[in-house]
């Protein structure tokens, strides 16, 4: 793990949320997200993220909506947390499979636990969606690990999450990976490798399996 991807708030309102951090810190919009495309159909959420003057410090942020079949998790989280907080932390590595099979080897001794794998479905329409975005081997151990794919017009997103890291349905982890999207700069005497920020996009792609994911998880605690 090498550092921060970006760190998601969730808000009880996010005009006056962020209007009042993109005052505070000079942040601009980088992108955003409606129910529509995000939520389930139970449930849902509005988001924007924001950005830094080089892009390299994201901050999603996010709202509940209402009146839908079921309480928005954004709601829920608000509630558990009594008050608005941070509702993951976004963790980069460089080599999502080998991170995972170093997390996973200790889930069951005091590490993290990992929301519940995609079924074979899942992988079989992500191969239709990527195409050769992956390859094959890398879908496989997608699969194995149980890890979601997505890709924007410039690269790739592996991303993995892991249930609540406390006792009650609030703040978890991602694990991330971003393919593609590199430029080779000059600093000082060396030529190293750029990535631009947020390479891959945001999951949007995933967020409504994720979500049903969450769904479930407060099922199991009855909430």
């Amino acid at each position: 793990l090498f550092r921060f991807d970006h760190i998601v708030g969730n808000l009880f309102d996010l005009t006056e949320g962020r209007k009042r951090i993109a005052q505070m810190t000079g942040f601009h919009d980088f992108a955003e997200f409606v129910a529509e495309d995000v939520g389930t159909v139970d449930s849902g959420l509005n988001s924007v993220v924001l950005a830094n003057n080089n892009e390299l410090v994201l901050l999603p942020l996010n709202e509940p909506t209402y009146g839908t079949k079921r309480k928005s998790q954004i709601q829920t989280y608000l509630e558990q947390n009594n008050g608005e907080g941070v509702q993951h932390l976004a963790l980069f590595t460089r080599d999502i499979f080998l991170t995972l099979r170093h997390m996973r080897a200790v889930s069951d001794i005091g590490g993290f636990e990992f929301v519940a794998s995609q079924p074979a479905s899942y992988y079989e329409k992500l191969r239709q969606r990527l195409g050769n975005a992956l390859t094959e081997e890398q879908y496989r151990q997608c699969e194995e690990l149980g890890i979601l794919a997505d890709k924007d017009d410039q690269g790739v997103l592996l991303q993995i999450f892991t249930k609540p890291i406390g006792d009650r349905p609030t703040m978890f982890l991602e694990i991330i990976q971003r393919v593609g999207c590199t430029t080779r700069s000059s600093q000082g005497n060396d030529m190293v490798e750029i990535q631009k920020p947020g390479c891959g996009g945001f999951g949007k792609g995933n967020f409504k399996d994720l979500f049903k994911s969450i769904e479930d998880y407060e099922a199991e605690l009855g909430i």
